[in-house]
């Protein structure tokens, strides 16, 4: 738990530093995106191959640790579904604020989508059974039951 939640803080430093300061790649885009794959395209089309990479492979990345980390500090949302929810929960605020008080930046939904899947890649990669591992499932009453020996 202890390692999960260094984790957590560096992953946050990390991304408040990402998406808190203005990116050079994203100056041509300089109106808010809420058309899924419209920035995707942009990026695919307008820079370099190497630019776009970078660009498109980084938010992925930038969304694994969400799904690996989140269901070892906050066991309700272990699931494939409530990862996923909560990342794009999440991820969107951070648009939204980095939209609203960064120079430069503006909310991109794809951003929130690429984050998301890279959540889902990480849980499904590792979160899945790392939370089991650190937080077993509970047994419930009815397979407890099932498991006692009954008297004759």
């Amino acid at each position: 738990m202890v390692t999960a939640f260094a984790g957590t803080v560096l992953f946050g430093v990390v991304l408040a530093r990402l998406t808190l300061e203005p990116s050079a790649a994203s100056a041509a885009l300089v109106h808010a995106n809420v058309r899924p794959g419209h920035s995707v395209k942009a990026y695919l089309d307008g820079t370099s191959t190497i630019e776009a990479v970078r660009q498109l492979g980084g938010n992925v990345l930038l969304g694994v640790p969400f799904g690996v980390l989140l269901p070892v500090l906050l066991p309700p949302a272990r699931g494939l579904l409530r990862v996923g929810a909560v990342t794009v929960c999440l991820m969107t605020l951070v648009e939204l604020v980095q939209g609203a008080l960064v120079t430069g930046r503006v909310f991109d939904i794809d951003d929130v989508i690429l984050n998301t899947a890279g959540a889902l890649l990480g849980y499904l990669l590792i979160g899945r059974r790392l939370g089991r591992a650190v937080h077993p499932r509970r047994q419930h009453w009815w397979t407890r039951r099932a498991a006692e020996p009954r008297d004759t």
